[in-house]
């Protein structure tokens, strides 16, 4: 791996960067139909894609960490932790992958390899996290990262359907502690900084 690419020991986590090709990366991923409203704006150009990537590139953040999901040297997906309560030790953590990268169980892997990273070199004890009750595919994500079940929010979220009618959504919401076990898939590698 001597050109800091990791196309040779396959899918790794990474911090993200401020090159072009992690702010074409995002924006292909929110050009998606199911991620454009994932973000608190649209994140349709250069510059808006500039703004989400700022606050996980922001020196000294002890609020929280991000990495990008990179394969063959490019990033696909990302994975968070945020909210990060010191007193408490815990975070809120969350996900997603781009459609193309979808079904290879990457969210998966990250999201086990971020809460070993959160465990361990962070110190944190608990992880939380929720996902739509209509969306199967985190649900697999969150057991198979070993999150369990905790309880459901009724009609927490409200997205617009196709002909922009609100519509409310239940949530279900899951946690994992340092002390449960693994998670049910292997943990993505966590590639040092500075690979891109």
């Amino acid at each position: 791996m001597t050109d800091g690419r990791n196309s040779a020991s396959g899918p790794c986590l990474r911090p993200w960067t401020d090159s072009g090709q992690d702010i074409a990366a995002i924006l292909d991923a929110f050009d998606s139909d199911d991620m454009a409203a994932q973000a608190g704006e649209p994140i349709n150009s250069d510059a808006a894609a500039g703004r989400w990537l700022a606050q996980w590139l922001e020196a000294g953040n002890q609020g929280a960490v991000a990495f990008a999901i990179d394969v063959a040297g490019r990033a696909v997906g990302h994975v968070m932790a945020g909210a990060i309560d010191r007193r408490h030790d815990t975070a809120w953590v969350s996900y997603w992958v781009a459609p193309e990268a979808r079904g290879a169980g990457l969210a998966s892997r990250a999201t086990a390899a971020l809460a070993e990273h959160c465990f361990g070199s962070l110190g944190l004890f608990r992880l939380e996290l929720a996902y739509r009750v209509n969306n199967p595919g985190s649900a697999g994500v969150a057991r198979n990262a070993g999150f369990r079940v905790e309880g459901l929010e009724r009609a927490k979220l409200r997205y617009l359907d196709v002909d922009g009618n609100p519509v409310r959504y239940d949530v279900q919401t899951c946690a994992r502690l340092s002390s449960d076990g693994p998670a049910l898939v292997p943990p993505l590698p966590l590639a040092p900084a500075g690979t891109a």
